[in-house]
Order: structure tokens, then C-alpha cells, then sequence
């Protein structure tokens, strides 16, 4: 790799020509989809010994007509999908076991990993192109949001996410690591109090983390612990909350621009200016689709997501699955960015959660995460999470204002499971001192660790 000053102006400049797609027609647009998926598809088919496999006969198909990807296609036939044959999947888990790893892998390679909270962890190769073409990806949000301005001096910054060195956020950190861009770095698996000391030591005027971390972070400010002057607050990697909107607009008189995206792609979608949450087109097709493979209507949710990305050769995505229930809509945008607008994220399909039915029914009922939000988003404290076990529900509360709520909070979410038609299991509500993270800091709001989706006692 160059270095970090030159990387950082490739990087600049990649986002120039990145963002002159945001001034197309959307027939230019499906124009340009269409030319870099043949050229994807035909690039795969002569040096993946796996695609040409998986796509056998199948050359002249539409693209909605290919088999999904699976994360655990992808895992199984790794050395066959990627199209260098001296990457290996043995040596990569090697590679991250190295304390600390190189920057590179066989001196080319960044390499990233996802942190297997779905079940099975994915990993993935950027040679030299396609990772400045990533890291300028990454940066575009910030310019959607009027944050990022050319040749404007950057403002003090601060990201709080995971530290880990194959995380998307730490390898962004030290690739854009210079002077040019004065940033603080914070683990958001850190202490709140320590977390708090840092951040009014550096006095950032942009802020930037999970909304669990915003949350409480806001939290402190309104508090009087955190004493912080923002100009601009953003959140990706979590589900962001209307209350998490709301205590941060309170706490620092700001909104915070959204960003949703995947260690496979990201972003996958970000807010512009005007609030409206766009798909990052030009680079992949995204397909929200059906627990059967088939494109929903516009308005309608997704059960998951289709992913073919353009820029990615040595590791090839095409058709590749990521279990999230996204919902776009019919939308014209006064930006007039030629991308589809999408009103809602609402969780990974994972976040689903099955209980027995009231009526004995023997097929479980799926219970979405929002009516989680629905019954705990009110609640006066600074975080929540529920997690869903064998023995029951346990709900673990951070910054409850008043803990005696908590047997009338176990007797409203009892009552409103009944009321989707389930058998209610035995619920416990605990204020606690932090909520659980995982080994990239993220503290997921919907835990499953439930043996069987019928295996819930009830009371």
C-alpha cells in the first residue's frame, strides 16, 4: 500500500468519480448496472473455478435467475470462489490469529471478517483497487450529509466502534490514519465512563458510532458528564431507534444521518440531506426479495437481501445473501439522486423470534423485533436488549430511571405477546450495568439463544 497521505488523496479522488453516478438518469444508471454485472458475471465464469460451476449452463439468464450465494456456499467452496488460486482458506484463519497480524495477507491483500454473530463467520480479500474503491465508498455518507466538504478544513472527529483489527471500522481507521484528518479512535466495548473522559479530552465536533453508544452517550450529556459541542452525529452497524433520534437531538440539537451497510458491502444505503435513506446503486445491484428468492413489491418488506457487486474480483459476490428485512419504497427525492429510496431497515431475520402459540397450533409464531421497539423504546433509560433462551425472556435494561418499573415491564410484555397470539414464556426484566457486546462492540437489541423455535417455557 502507499502511503497514508497519498492513500488518503487516491481515496478523495476515487469518491469524486464515485459520486458523479448521484448526478445520473435512472436509465443511465440501469445502464451502467447492466454493463458491470456482464462483465462480473463473465470475469467470474473464466477465473472462479466455482462460479463456472455454480453457474453451469446458465450464461445467457437474467440475473434473477442464478442461484442465491450463501454464506455457507461462500465458506465451503472458498478456495474454489476466489479467483486467485494461492488464497486459501486455512492460511486466512492463520492470518487473523496473528497477534498483531500483518497489515496485509501474502503482502496484498486487506483482509476483513465478519463476527459470526449469524452462526458462521464470513471473510473477505480487498487487493490493492478494491479496497481505496471501498474506503471511498465509506466516505461518501459524509458527503450525502453535507458533512464532508472539498477543500474545506476537516473538523475534529471521533468514531467509536470496534478496535478489532479485522473490523471493517479499525481497518478504515488506519488506512485513512493522518494528520490531514484528525480523528479519535474509541472501542465502543470500553467503559462509558472512560469512554466519556476521552471524548471531552478531544472535544470532536463530528461523532460517529453504533446508536446503543449514541444513545448513551447522549444520555451523559443531558446528564451534564459529557460536555461536547456537535455539529454532526451519525450512526451504522445497529438498528437506529426513533428514541435514540430523539435523546440525541436533545442532548447536542442535532440529527443523526443513518448509515446501513454490510462488511460484504457497505454502504449498502445511507441518508441524504433531505432524510431519505438511498441504496448505494452504482456500485452492486441489490435485489430485496423473499424468503423464496423472488423481488417484492415496492412498500412491501424483504425477508432478505440479494447482493452482486461490481468492484469485487478476487472475491467474487454474486446473488450473495444477507438476511435483512429491508423495505424500499416509491419515492422521488428532492436530491434527485437516481437511487431507490428504502424507508426502513428493521433487523436481520435472525432477530425473529418464535414462541408456542396460545392456541397449541403446532407451528410456532414469529414474533418481529418491532414490537420490541414498540414496548421498550418508551421506557425512561439509556439502552435495552432482550434475549430470548430455553428458560425464557430476559430483558436487560441500562440506565433505568426507576427500577421498581421493572415487574410491571414483566407483566406489559407478557401481555403483549398474548395479544400477537403467543403463549407467553416467563419474562424477566434487569437493570444492569452495561449491555452484552460482541467481539466488534456491537450490542444487538434482539438475542436468540433458544435451542429450538418451540423450545420456550412458559410461566
Amino acid at each position: 500500500m502507499a502511503s497514508p497521505i497519498l492513500t488518503a488523496l487516491r481515496v478523495l479522488w476515487t469518491r469524486t468519480l464515485q459520486e458523479r453516478s448521484s448526478r445520473w438518469t435512472r436509465p443511465q444508471l440501469e445502464r451502467h448496472q447492466q454493463e458491470r454485472c456482464a462483465a462480473l458475471r463473465r470475469f467470474a465464469a473464466d477465473h472462479s473455478p466455482f462460479y463456472k460451476r455454480f453457474h453451469s449452463g446458465l450464461a445467457n439468464c437474467p440475473l434473477q435467475e442464478l442461484p442465491i450465494l450463501t454464506k455457507a456456499n461462500l465458506v465451503e467452496n472458498f478456495d474454489n470462489l476466489v479467483t486467485d488460486p494461492s488464497i486459501h482458506l486455512t492460511d486466512l484463519e492463520q492470518y487473523l490469529k496473528q497477534d498483531p497480524a500483518p497489515i496485509l495477507f501474502n503482502n496484498r491483500y486487506v483482509v476483513l471478517a465478519t463476527s459470526g454473530s449469524t452462526g458462521r463467520r464470513g471473510i473477505f480479500l480487498f487487493n490493492e483497487k478494491e479496497w481505496i474503491s471501498a474506503v471511498a465508498s465509506i466516505t461518501r455518507p459524509l458527503a450525502w450529509a453535507g458533512i464532508s466538504r472539498p477543500f474545506a478544513k476537516p473538523p475534529r472527529s471521533a468514531l467509536i466502534a470496534s478496535k478489532t483489527p479485522w473490523h471493517y471500522s479499525a481497518r478504515i481507521g488506519v488506512t485513512l490514519a493522518t494528520r490531514l484528518l484528525p480523528s479519535l479512535r474509541l472501542d465502543a466495548a470500553e467503559p462509558v465512563a472512560t469512554i466519556v473522559r476521552r471524548l471531552n479530552e478531544w472535544q470532536p465536533e463530528n461523532l460517529a458510532g453504533y446508536p446503543s453508544v449514541l444513545r448513551q452517550l447522549a444520555e451523559e450529556q443531558i446528564a451534564g458528564r459529557l460536555h461536547l459541542r456537535l455539529r454532526n452525529a451519525a450512526a451504522s452497524a445497529e438498528v437506529l431507534t426513533e428514541e435514540t433520534k430523539r435523546r440525541v437531538q436533545q442532548a447536542w440539537g442535532v440529527r443523526v444521518f443513518d448509515t446501513y451497510g454490510a462488511t460484504e458491502y457497505s454502504p449498502i444505503a445511507a441518508e441524504c440531506i433531505h432524510g431519505r435513506k438511498h441504496l448505494f446503486e452504482d456500485g452492486a445491484i441489490i435485489e430485496i426479495v423473499d424468503e423464496k428468492g423472488r423481488e417484492v413489491p415496492l412498500g412491501e418488506a424483504g425477508d432478505r437481501i440479494l447482493l452482486t457487486v461490481f468492484n469485487r474480483t478476487t472475491q467474487p459476490l454474486i446473488r450473495y445473501e444477507i438476511s435483512d428485512m429491508v423495505r424500499a419504497v416509491a419515492d422521488d427525492c428532492p436530491c434527485g439522486r437516481p437511487f431507490r429510496v428504502i424507508e426502513a431497515v428493521e433487523g436481520r431475520t435472525e432477530d425473529v423470534l418464535y414462541f408456542e402459540r396460545r392456541d397449541r397450533a403446532n407451528d410456532p409464531i414469529a414474533i418481529h423485533p418491532n414490537v420490541f421497539h414498540q414496548a421498550l423504546e418508551l421506557v425512561p433509560a439509556s439502552g435495552w436488549q432482550v434475549v430470548q433462551e430455553d428458560s425464557g425472556l430476559s430483558v436487560r435494561i441500562t440506565g433505568l430511571k426507576d427500577s421498581t418499573i421493572c415487574p410491571q415491564l414483566e407483566e406489559s410484555l407478557r401481555r403483549l405477546l398474548e395479544a400477537q397470539g403467543a403463549l407467553a414464556p416467563a419474562v424477566r426484566v434487569a437493570h444492569v450495568g452495561a449491555l452484552e457486546r460482541g467481539a466488534t462492540g456491537k450490542a444487538p437489541l434482539i438475542l436468540s439463544r433458544a435451542k429450538s423455535k418451540r423450545s420456550m417455557s412458559v410461566r
